[in-house]
């Protein structure tokens, strides 16, 4: 008996809506191919109602005290928790991922909640008292009315929420448009909205693609948009919003080096490496993609990883024993599996060879197994593009400053990692390299929620990051306040 697959509706002003666009997409489980649910792409009209309702609400949002704005997102962090392992399981059906790494992708989620409830001290002003005779000067961050979010397939919670919860205590309304590829958990999201208490209307969510995008982007009521995805799009809509005069940060693709030194621990090195280059499939903008491994130690680190790339068993991530799922569609597996072919023709050697895996039991799912690519040259196409997918290129360097100048060769500067046991090397690696997260020992620089998630170059198109204070700053706007209170012309106090 075929599963039941889920209608998705918009969200709009507290209300469950059918969007009334003419296209459908369907939500495939990647790990079987099957659909899980539907959702008619948005019309602009559905568009217009989101972005109203949000316009509507903003003079009463607002004008409610930042604490209470605080107690609603504990509210809501309550809401996640209770509903922590259902929220979990969504994320793996709908994106392939395991259910540890959803489990993962909650606990982010959740730690933003968290940092954007203390907004009565991270929305505070500056005040300086008399910067002249009798005259004091004020600055306070005020909200600036509607925001627009255009998520991502990969971190279908957590990325919306490294702008959400910011923009909604800041005293801003909000329109989520989530990835078609992956849009229950927003939906799901939008249910503990209500049940928490948020006001009608303060944050809305429509569905669709490109064109809802744009539509959103487009109306004179949005203030600004966030967004994560690959670097072309990062790039259109930075483009696409300074045209029409928003504030945009606008979060792109990645081609992020791991540098081994020959005094790396492998033993601690191989295992924290692996959760770098194939978790999540290798489908996130910190995932490692070139291993950049001294000549020293090059030959042993190759063969440890092959045996630990060939060690993951594929599967349903809903499978505690599965070390990695697939990839998020039909699409993306053949433009990986391409990728790949493209780098053995050029004379890349696979160590080890994702190509034609499968999981036991799924065979519509869409399998590329961990692919170790050795041999590689700065001029292949493997070398300088983003793959977002389970695949790792290996090259040799013979110093610390070749392995730095190959990552600033590269146009993206997104992440990049050391291992080493050398303070001194890693303290030149880090104030040396053009990067926005750099990590030590660490394949993932995923910065906590109360620093911004960093990112330059072709990376990052926009000034302030996702979380913490610069997500704060995106959603508030600077007004100053000179003040002077004379005393009455007699000279007496107007109070006697």
């Amino acid at each position: 008996m075929a599963a039941e697959v889920e209608t998705l509706q918009n969200w709009i002003a507290g209300e469950w809506t059918a969007p009334r666009g003419t296209d459908a997409a369907e939500v495939t489980n990647p790990a079987s191919g099957g659909v899980v649910a539907e959702a008619s792409t948005s019309s602009n009209a559905d568009v217009a109602d989101a972005v109203g309702a949000a316009h509507d609400a903003f003079a009463s949002w607002r004008a409610t005290p930042a604490v209470e704005r605080g107690r609603l997102l504990f509210r809501l962090h309550h809401l996640v928790e209770e509903q922590f392992e259902d929220l979990s399981r969504t994320i793996t059906i709908e994106n392939g991922k395991t259910l540890e790494e959803a489990r993962g992708e909650l606990i982010r989620t959740l730690e933003n909640i968290e940092v954007a409830a203390g907004i009565p001290t991270l929305q505070m002003g500056d005040f300086s008292a008399d910067i002249a005779a009798g005259i004091d000067e004020t600055s306070i961050r005020e909200p600036m009315g509607v925001f627009v979010q255009i998520g991502p397939f990969n971190f279908p919670s957590m990325v919306p929420f490294w702008f959400a919860p910011y923009a909604l205590a800041t005293g801003n309304t909000y329109v989520i448009k989530p990835s078609p590829q992956t849009p229950i958990s927003q939906a799901r999201m939008m249910d503990l909205i209500a049940q928490a208490g948020f006001p009608a209307g303060v944050i809305n969510l429509v569905h669709g693609g490109a064109e809802t995008a744009e539509a959103l982007i487009a109306d004179p009521r949005v203030q600004g948009v966030s967004f994560v995805g690959t670097t072309p799009v990062a790039r259109r809509i930075y483009e696409l919003a300074a045209q029409h005069g928003k504030r945009v940060q606008a979060q792109g693709g990645a081609k992020n080096h791991l540098v081994i030194l020959p005094d790396a621990n492998l033993d601690a090195a191989i295992p924290n490496l692996m959760g770098s280059t194939f978790g999540c499939a290798g489908q996130r903008c910190l995932a490692g993609s070139v291993v950049v491994a001294a000549n020293d130690v090059y030959s042993e680190f190759s063969d440890r990883l092959k045996g630990a790339a060939q060690a993951l068993r594929l599967g349903d991530g809903l499978d505690p024993d599965v070390g990695m799922g697939p990839v998020i569609s039909q699409d993306s597996r053949e433009r990986i599996l391409a990728t790949i072919d493209d780098a053995a023709s050029a004379g890349a050697r696979l160590v080890a060879d994702g190509r034609g895996m499968t999981a036991e039991g799924l065979p519509n799912g869409y399998w590329v197994g961990p692919t170790v690519v050795d041999e590689v040259t700065p001029d292949m196409r493997i070398s300088q593009e983003e793959v977002f997918g389970p695949v790792v290129s290996l090259q040799r360097v013979g110093t610390l400053q070749e392995a730095m100048d190959m990552i600033d060769a590269s146009p993206f500067g997104n992440a990049a990692s050391i291992y080493t046991s050398s303070g001194p090397a890693a303290r030149e690696f880090v104030s040396g390299v053009n990067i926005g997260n750099v990590g030590v020992n660490v394949g993932v620089a995923a910065p906590m929620a109360f620093f911004p998630f960093a990112g330059r170059k072709a990376s990052f198109f926009g000034d302030l990051h996702g979380q913490a204070g610069d997500a704060v700053r995106f959603f508030t706007d600077p007004k100053v306040v000179v003040s002077r209170w004379p005393k009455s012309s007699d000279g007496r106090d107007p109070w006697d």
